[in-house]
């Protein structure tokens, strides 16, 4: 049954990709940050690995030093997970090199190490962390890290302005435009995030959805899922979230403490 009247409209703001290019998406559920919790921090080695063991898929997430190396960690602050304080964006390479995750012996990896340990075995998900418009070297920092990888990838990023550039710069890289709606309370907020999403897919043009499971079900994820652009939901991490994820996306990014 179709699910818009716009649905041609749709198609050519927002087309499909090919099923074989987005098929690993599909294909196994993904550990939000790997698999960390109790002695396994969020987005390290460790946790990493223990997903590799479970033969799941990983998401981590990218920002990037003061000279533009990529590496992987969530916060734009170090104080959450170091030891240190202050923005992650205006320390240098070896400044970062030299920073423990807490709790741990751990440094903060690069992301091309990390590329090095999951080397093709599980799939990937990049996010790339950016609220900037101008997100060039960004972007180019996370594909020389991939570049000779030939394991299962994607980049993703709630910025479509990240979409955009991997689709003029590394149209080979399969993208996606992660989706939240949980601010819109108000009618009028409603319409704005309807407008602002289909913006952010017009930039974007990704392969993929990756769509707050708090929005599920959502018409907007499930017209793409219609069209053939997969859904991926985070963060799933109790049966209320599970049982949604199964109903209304194509596969979780999930947290389960360890």
């Amino acid at each position: 049954m179709r699910l818009s009247l716009f649905a041609p409209l749709e198609g050519l703001i927002a087309p499909a990709p090919s099923p074989q290019r987005v098929a690993f998406l599909k294909a196994q559920p993904f550990a939000h940050r790997g698999l960390h919790g109790g002695v396994r921090v969020e987005n390290s080695r460790a946790a990493f690995r223990a997903a590799i063991a479970l033969g799941h898929g990983i998401e981590l997430d990218v920002q990037v030093a003061s000279g533009g190396e990529a590496f992987v960690f969530h916060d734009s602050v170090l104080d959450r997970l170091t030891a240190a304080r202050g923005p992650f964006q205006a320390r240098s390479a070896g400044e970062i090199d030299a920073i423990k995750l807490v709790g741990t012996d751990e440094s903060i990896p690069r992301l091309d190490e990390i590329l090095k340990i999951i080397a093709g075995r599980v799939p990937v998900l990049i996010e790339v962390k950016s609220q900037e418009r101008h997100v060039a070297a960004l972007c180019l920092s996370v594909r020389r890290a991939l570049e000779g990888y030939t394991g299962a990838a994607a980049i993703m990023s709630f910025n479509p302005q990240v979409g955009h550039w991997f689709g003029e710069n590394a149209p080979r890289i399969v993208r996606g435009l992660v989706v939240t709606e949980n601010d819109e309370t108000t009618r009028v907020e409603r319409l704005k995030g309807f407008a602002r999403r289909w913006g952010s897919m017009l930039r974007a043009k990704p392969d993929f959805l990756a769509y707050d499971v708090r929005d599920l079900p959502s018409r907007f994820a499930a017209a793409a899922r219609a069209r053939g652009i997969p859904v991926l939901t985070w963060t799933v991490n109790d049966a209320t979230s599970e049982q949604a994820a199964f109903a209304h996306a194509d596969e979780a990014i999930y947290e389960k403490t360890a």
